[in-house]
């Protein structure tokens, strides 16, 4: 069995969110879903002092950002069904529309804000790593998409050697699930936990 996981270089995205339409137009989401999200996050402030000089702390950064696919995945320990699971082929986390009951643990669970459940098909939706690409030697849409080659994916030891274990802000402590997802860092980016910026496109995202 395979191990996979993305990596995000947050020193190249622009927040042009390419990959974000390359993955709903594969998966032929309407509007409310998005399997991959771009959060665009930032804070500070520009000051003007006693003599009209203008400093700033300001700063802003990108994560594009899908299920991860983690290590120690809650969402599948919360399903009662068991229709949350890994692949047996790719090892990659999907859900088993034929087992969902749509119950919603999964998404009261996940911390990446990651799976949703949809009403009208009854039961819950997320992103499966483009299972049928990979287990054809491909990678997901989102990683062909994307135009300044932001994103890649690969097993955890070769998107480790591009960057650390997904642990800035907004994002949770990596110690929650293991995700894996791997990012080269901005330098303007915060750790987690941090309360220094703000997610500026809530409703792009949430």
């Amino acid at each position: 069995m395979s191990r996979y996981a993305f990596h995000f270089d947050g020193t190249r995205c622009t927040a042009c969110k390419t990959c974000v339409f390359a993955c709903k137009d594969k998966n032929d989401l309407g509007l409310g879903y998005a399997y991959r999200k771009v959060y665009e996050y930032g804070g500070g402030e520009t000051i003007k002092d006693a003599n009209g000089c203008f400093s700033t702390t300001a700063f802003t950064y990108n994560i594009s950002l899908a299920c991860n696919h983690c290590e120690d995945p809650v969402c599948v320990m919360v399903c009662p069904t068991g229709a949350m699971h890994r692949d047996q082929a790719t090892d990659l986390v999907a859900v088993d529309s034929n087992v969902c009951i749509g119950c919603g643990y999964c998404v009261l669970s996940c911390p990446y804000n990651s799976p949703k459940v949809d009403r009208d098909k009854g039961h819950s939706v997320k992103c499966d790593g483009c299972t049928a690409l990979v287990a054809n030697g491909e990678k997901p849409v989102c990683v062909m998409a994307c135009p300044a080659r932001a994103l890649d994916f690969g097993t955890p030891d070769e998107m480790q050697k591009k960057g650390k274990r997904a642990n800035i802000a907004p994002l949770p402590s990596e110690g929650y699930t293991k995700p894996n997802l791997f990012i080269k860092a901005s330098k303007d980016a915060r750790p987690a936990g941090s309360d220094e910026g703000t997610v500026t496109n809530p409703l792009e995202v949430l």
